[in-house]
């Protein structure tokens, strides 16, 4: 029981320090000016701060409450997952890694909230004159576990009751 929450926590706790490395790599490394084309026409590392939230959703607020609304939020979800997580082995596999990738993108997301009030935001696909807004490791992180847990949804389930 204990190894898979600890495996579940370590996956959670290899996001955030992904995250925290990619970030700490293009705020050191990469101006705001700077554009390095990783597959011309689709993708491109740039480097962009978001104070909102995903996809620059409420980044041009003027709210003083903002952040710590955002902050708040970010330390529900975190701890709200870590609860989950406690109950790992009687999870499914989709769920399980989905909660751990999503406790590892919030919490890298909120460290920048804390530590600064905005997000590195770094990652940019486009085609053509159709740009998606800039995202980072964390982000990609919740999106991956969203979708297993969408995929989880529609898969069919076993017909063993659960005993208390």
């Amino acid at each position: 029981m204990a190894d898979i929450r600890l495996r579940a926590y370590g996956i959670a706790a290899a996001v955030f320090a992904l995250d925290r490395l990619t970030k700490w790599i293009v705020e050191t490394r990469l101006s705001f000016t700077d554009t390095y084309k990783v597959i011309p026409g689709f993708f491109d590392i740039v480097r962009s701060e978001n104070r909102g939230v995903a996809f620059g959703i409420f980044n041009d607020s003027a709210s003083e409450l903002r952040t710590a609304l955002l902050v708040a939020l970010s330390l529900a979800a975190v701890i709200g997952v870590g609860f989950m997580l406690r109950k790992a082995h009687n999870m499914d596999a989709a769920p399980l890694w989905a909660l751990s990738l999503i406790m590892g993108g919030a919490a890298g997301n909120l460290f920048d909230r804390m530590a600064r009030g905005r997000v590195t935001d770094f990652l940019e696909l486009y085609i053509g004159d159709y740009h998606w807004p800039t995202f980072n490791v964390a982000d990609s992180a919740i999106v991956i576990a969203t979708g297993l847990l969408v995929v989880d949804l529609f898969r069919p389930k076993s017909k063993v009751a659960n005993v208390p």
